[in-house]
């Protein structure tokens, strides 16, 4: 049949870029629109082949190592023609769904072929003849944003290893997932361990890439490192403000909520509370048996903390991962943030175990929040305990401003750690 005229102007129009619709053809496609964040993964296979290309390559990677659209590295770069020779996984494992602290060994990729050294079990580095035939390492993590996250030592002792055998490294950048807030301590490097290896604050508001470039000069590691740098994203962003697919980065960091009271909660990892290991709300969440949830409530709603609220809660750990209270039933508190800009996560953790610690004990129970070994705590809290017992005691005392205030190591804007860290800044705020 010969199309019409009123077809063939529609068809005309079309071309000429109106909204226009040629009958019988069905509604003309919209061009395909580029992704406003572009991680690490993307920008090295668009602008920076040159470091792959006719090279034998490493990758550090697990689950969330995926572009804009949820493509996996390695389909990625095995895409691209790059020669992926071997894999490594940090804490959690390749497919990320190992519990927190346990040692992960070896396998191979069924998909692939491909060896993947675990570097969380008998090696937290690559060994020798694990490097053998590797002429780069790419080193692909989503950080969580907080200093007790292990992907910064992993990488790190990447980087002494790719030192020693001359291997450069790259870091493919991602978000800070939680922004770019500085809050808390900066961890005493006598304290230094895989849950908080550099003089940083607890929740440290930069880029996993940035870290890697403030642990080279820290550490006077001689890497070969390069960044490469995400585009579009800004430090202000949290996670959820970038388009970008989320996947958990470990099995109890299942959400974006979570990940912004970790810097928070994770103290309650060196206390005998949970943290909500094995439910629906890990890390959003503290309880144990003896907890009068009325009076901690009482306690913390007088505080008046900004930017979050308190509810009672009851739940029951399911294998938690790091042995508290399996299959019992628990009552405590679900902190939920109201503004994310107000919101300190850590000076609530402090407020909360203050509230905790001078509850009212049921008859018969020990109550303590704090255990006999507080080796855990110290590691966390990365400076020595008593700072913190001096803060717990200003908020029992009543004077929350002592507790905010003027103790050692409580990081401002204008303090000497976050004007040395400038940099190794590669995003806008």
């Amino acid at each position: 049949m010969k199309p019409s005229a009123s077809h063939a102007w529609l068809c005309v129009l079309g071309v000429l870029g109106f909204p226009a619709t040629c009958p019988g053809q069905g509604p003309v496609a919209p061009p395909p629109i580029e992704p406003a964040i572009r991680p690490g993964i993307e920008v090295l296979l668009t602008d920076s082949m040159q470091l792959v290309r006719r090279r034998r390559v490493g990758l550090v990677t697990n689950q969330a190592g995926v572009d804009s659209k949820g493509v996996s590295d390695i389909e990625r770069l095995r895409g691209a023609g790059v020669n992926l020779v071997a894999l490594f996984s940090p804490e959690h494992g390749f497919r990320g769904t190992a519990a927190p602290g346990a040692a992960v060994g070896s396998s191979t990729d069924s998909a692939t072929g491909l060896p993947i050294y675990s570097l969380y079990g008998a090696n937290t580095a690559p060994s020798d003849s694990m490097l053998t035939g590797i002429d780069v390492l790419l080193v692909d993590l989503q950080d969580a944003g907080a200093r007790y996250y292990t992907y910064l030592f992993t990488t790190t002792e990447v980087m002494r290893s790719a030192a020693r055998r001359r291997i450069p490294v790259v870091v493919l950048d991602r978000p800070n997932p939680i922004g770019g807030a500085v809050q808390g301590n900066v961890l005493d490097t006598s304290f230094a361990s895989p849950v908080g290896l550099l003089a940083i604050p607890m929740r440290h508001g930069m880029t996993l890439g940035e870290l890697a470039l403030l642990a080279k000069h820290d550490l006077g590691l001689g890497t070969d490192l390069r960044v490469v740098p995400m585009r579009g994203w800004k430090r202000s962003m949290y996670f959820d403000e970038t388009g970008l697919p989320f996947i958990p980065p470990s099995p109890n960091l299942k959400t974006v909520e979570s990940l912004v009271h970790y810097p928070g909660t994770c103290l309650f990892e060196g206390t005998t509370l949970s943290v909500g290991r094995g439910t629906d709300h890990p890390f959003e969440q503290v309880g144990a048996p003896w907890v009068d949830t009325q009076q901690v409530l009482t306690r913390m709603r007088a505080e008046s903390l900004p930017g979050v609220a308190f509810q009672a809660v009851s739940f029951t750990p399911h294998q938690p991962g790091d042995g508290k209270y399996a299959d019992t039933a628990l009552v405590g508190i679900r902190i939920s943030v109201t503004d994310r800009n107000s919101y300190d996560p850590i000076v609530t953790a402090i407020a909360l175990m203050a509230a905790l610690d001078q509850q009212q004990k049921p008859p018969g129970s020990d109550g303590a929040v704090f255990p006999q070994n507080r080796r855990q705590l110290n590691r966390l809290y990365g400076q020595d305990l008593k700072v913190l017992a001096l803060q717990i005691t200003a908020f029992v005392e009543g004077s929350r401003a002592s507790a905010l205030e003027g103790l050692a190591g409580w990081p401002k804007s204008d303090s000497l750690w976050v004007i040395q860290r400038r940099r190794f800044l590669l995003y806008p705020e």
